[in-house]
């Protein structure tokens, strides 16, 4: 299956949106590890609806206009996987979770490092805000954008 993507330009730099005929699949960093996240083949494609409408709701959300997302999504991961990624997504905008509430959240609380291991692989990042999971200790930790942009979107958020 081909996937369709586009880009766009950020304060948290150039994301490229990607999605396949009915569902957003990922949301990637400038700097992406090309092993984090793997995909079909692309295909750029500047008028696809879900693209576009997905850029129209990150501007929302940029300009501090937009607090949730509506957006059909498409994960690809383990059974696993997806559980954290339902996770991240009852997380409130404006607010932090532990690797252990999000372990605690899916009925597994010895999980703590496969969570964060799942959170790394997140492909839709800031929609399955990802960036709003910290340690124990409220400090921020690993993030596939780099700690700067996850300080970026919190604080994007903690001023709205």
């Amino acid at each position: 299956m081909k996937l369709s993507y586009l880009f766009l330009a950020s304060p948290v730099g150039q994301l490229k949106l990607v999605a396949n005929e009915s569902a957003l699949v990922a949301v990637l960093w400038e700097n992406e590890n090309p092993d984090r996240v793997r995909l079909a083949e692309l295909i750029e494609d500047s008028k696809h609806p879900i693209l576009l409408e997905a850029v129209r709701q990150l501007n929302e959300y940029f300009a501090g206009k937009r607090q949730q997302f509506d957006l059909p999504l498409d994960f690809a991961g383990t059974p696993f996987q997806k559980k954290v990624w339902q996770a991240l997504l009852s997380i409130p905008f404006g607010e932090t979770r532990s690797y252990k509430q999000i372990a605690e959240q899916i009925g597994n609380v010895k999980a703590v490092r496969a969570v964060g291991a799942a959170n790394g692989k997140n492909p839709i990042s800031i929609i399955a805000p990802c960036h709003r999971v910290v340690g124990a200790s409220g400090k921020l930790v690993g993030f596939a954008g780099g700690l700067e942009n996850k300080e970026i979107l919190l604080k994007l958020e903690s001023e709205k």
